[in-house]
């Protein structure tokens, strides 16, 4: 790899959002290919208009790999052109790996890194790779979001109520088994101008995309949802205390969803213990 600046992290240390960042895109994305001995590559394909994410990481790896370009015909467009950017360097596959990026197959057993990560980068990986920011047809800005995993699907949702107040239930969809997850209105512009963020590692159609958002004004006369409650340490407390999420929700007047996904959080290291616990 030439003309590539010095790295000046662990590769990979996801505490970095540039690296945390690329493995969320490659966990949704990427495709590790395991061959006999020391054999094997790491491989993205995506469009190549998008190609610049793939030189960023290449510049952030500091093993040799290689982007080439391949035209063909798909069911989208009788000619695509996509850049596919590989990874052979066993070391480097064995560092992604153990972070969580399974051999072969792994659309459904991808989950989150286990550690420290920057979360929001993290996130607008898998939001580059795997999801949608824009307009609506009825005018309206929008986040979406789709996976197979079930951990990634729960955890951008309690990440997402973190940012915004907005709760989502996690449902497969009946016609392909996956999650579709989607934010909408002031949800989405809340969510697209924390993401996309100035200077972060994105895909440049998607933080066009997430600025433009900023432009829409909910219309005089339209009705907007009540922000959601905000959890304060006493109602933690009670939460923690009874450990029931029917109970919790009786004595807290809150949903029984909500108190099952704060539990969730507290118990998981996702929200912040009450300070006597």
């Amino acid at each position: 790899m030439a003309d590539c600046e010095p790295i000046a992290h662990q590769f990979m240390d996801l505490s970095v959002p540039d690296y945390a960042y690329m493995f969320g895109f490659l966990q949704a994305d990427g495709h590790l290919e395991k061959g006999t001995g020391r054999k094997g590559r790491l491989t993205v394909e995506i469009s190549a208009r998008d190609s610049h994410v793939l030189h960023e990481f290449q510049r952030l790896t500091p093993y040799y790999s290689n982007i080439t370009e391949r035209t063909r015909a798909t069911n989208f467009a009788e000619v695509h052109t996509s850049a596919i950017w590989t990874l052979c360097a066993l070391e480097a596959r064995t560092r992604i790996n153990e972070l969580g990026l399974p051999y072969g197959r792994k659309s459904r057993t991808i989950a989150p890194p286990r550690g420290t990560f920057s979360a929001r980068d993290y996130v607008r990986g898998i939001i580059d790779a795997d999801g949608s920011v824009g307009i609506t047809e009825a005018g309206f800005p929008f986040v979406a979001v789709t996976t197979a995993s079930t951990a990634v699907g729960l955890y951008v949702c309690l990440y997402t109520q973190q940012v915004t107040g907005a709760e989502r239930a996690l449902n497969r969809n009946a016609r392909d088994g996956v999650y579709n997850i989607l934010y909408t209105k002031e949800n989405a512009q809340r969510l697209a101008a924390h993401l996309y963020y100035p200077g972060s590692l994105c895909l440049a159609r998607k933080q066009a995309a997430a600025s433009a958002l900023s432009e829409w004004v909910r219309p005089a006369g339209m009705r907007s949802a009540p922000r959601r409650r905000r959890w304060t340490e006493q109602e933690d407390r009670i939460l923690l205390r009874l450990n029931n999420d029917a109970e919790a929700a009786a004595e807290l007047g809150r949903t029984e969803k909500s108190c099952c996904i704060r539990l969730w959080r507290l118990r998981n290291g996702r929200a912040r213990m009450p300070a006597d616990q």
